[in-house]
């Protein structure tokens, strides 16, 4: 009996000793916390971390890869064309804006092109609405010599009743700067549904090109 219980506390002894130098084998855990913070710094810096520390920006973006966009549908063009008093002659000046009118991607999209003769208040108003007919139809025949298709165009008169400036001061007196500009014929070229926007001068510009020029 009396070695029984000798036997016993010898086991118990051995198995005390076991979980001792079982602990002492797995180490400390804060051993462990330090490890893994060290692991963390080998992990390859991100793209944020590299542009922080060569002062780099860096983009997300591939400069391969195009996003395609659905084009901008091209705008109508206005234009206005001044006259001499009481005249239909086109002057150096009317000639140069009509040569960009012809030059023009709306022009050259083959849109309907409306010409509206103007005049200021001076005169009578049949007078007027000649005198602004006469103006279009010099517009119009002057499209014509260069190129226009004579069934684009329509010619409007409105004689003195669009003026864009008033004809006359407060006081009643001619304001003579503001009927030059009531002297005019405006040039209004329709696009055809569907034309895109006209192409931009070099390389087409994509949605990362966008992004990474921004401010």
């Amino acid at each position: 009996m009396i070695d029984l219980i000798k036997a016993a506390k010898a086991m118990a002894i051995c198995s005390g000793t076991a979980l001792i130098l079982s602990a002492c084998h797995r180490g400390d855990p804060s051993d462990e916390a330090t490890d893994t913070a060290s692991a963390a710094t080998d992990v390859a810096p991100t793209p944020s971390d590299a542009a922080s520390e060569g002062g780099e920006k860096i983009s997300i973006f591939r400069p391969d890869v195009e996003i395609a966009r659905e084009p901008k549908p091209m705008a109508p063009l206005s234009m206005r064309i001044g006259f001499d008093d009481g005249g239909s002659e086109l002057s150096d000046a009317a000639r140069n804006v009509l040569l960009e009118v012809l030059d023009s991607p709306q022009m050259k999209a083959g849109g309907a092109i409306v010409l509206g003769g103007h005049t200021d208040s001076a005169g009578t108003d049949a007078a007027n609405l000649r005198a602004s007919r006469k103006r279009a139809e010099t517009v119009r025949d002057w499209l014509i010599e260069h190129g226009v298709a004579e069934k684009r165009v329509t010619v409007i008169a409105f004689g003195e009743q669009n003026p864009v400036a008033p004809n006359a001061k407060a006081d009643g007196t001619p304001d003579e700067d503001a009927r030059a500009r009531n002297r005019r014929v405006d040039i209004t070229i329709a696009v055809p549904p569907g034309t895109p926007e006209a192409a931009k001068t070099g390389a087409a510009e994509t949605l990362v090109d966008e992004l990474t020029t921004m401010r």
